[in-house]
């Protein structure tokens, strides 16, 4: 069955259970990992320019979501990421930056170009002229979305406290690839 699926500005606070609902069906998260993430979600979105997107069906149904905010060198995500990005001549990308904290696409919707209109919807209302994020490491549908939208690998074999598997830091010159 085909779904319509409308992308457009998303309370996220009101909306974060949906959310995280939503991520840990993409993502493969315990009910332990969701309760964290929903405090760090609820943190970010009081973070100056952190903004949402989703993605409803025409009943309402949120599939999809992305969210982020213009990264400083002072968040805990640029602390760990950053001495990896340091080793390979990329530290400076921390700064001017927007960063993509979390996209996440509901699995029977993957493959639709939602992620693809999420990222780029919410990118192309930033100030700053690029834009990181981190993916986890394996070769991915998403790793490849993000190439074919003009990230590039900054840092391989990231490890954040707490991940199992390693990530990558990716960056783009903003606008991304159409």
């Amino acid at each position: 069955m085909q779904y319509e699926v409308a992308v457009g500005h998303l309370d996220l606070a009101a909306r974060v259970d949906e959310a995280l609902a939503v991520q840990a069906l993409a993502f493969g998260l315990t009910d332990e990992e969701i309760a964290v993430r929903r405090h760090i979600v609820l943190r970010h979105l009081a973070f100056p320019g952190a903004r949402a997107l989703g993605a409803t069906t025409a009943e309402g149904r949120l599939v999809g979501f992305v969210y982020g905010l213009p990264n400083s060198r002072n968040q805990w995500w640029s602390s760990v990421v950053e001495p990896y990005l340091l080793r390979n001549g990329a530290s400076g990308w921390l700064d001017r930056s927007f960063t993509i904290t979390e996209l996440h696409v509901h699995p029977a919707f993957q493959q639709r170009g939602v992620g693809r209109e999420l990222i780029t919807r919410l990118t192309d209302a930033a100030a700053e002229p690029r834009s990181l994020l981190s993916a986890v490491e394996a070769e991915s549908p998403a790793r490849a979305l993000y190439r074919r939208l003009g990230y590039r690998d900054l840092a391989t074999g990231v490890s954040f406290p707490s991940a199992a598997t390693p990530y990558v830091v990716m960056g783009a010159e903003l606008p991304l690839h159409r």
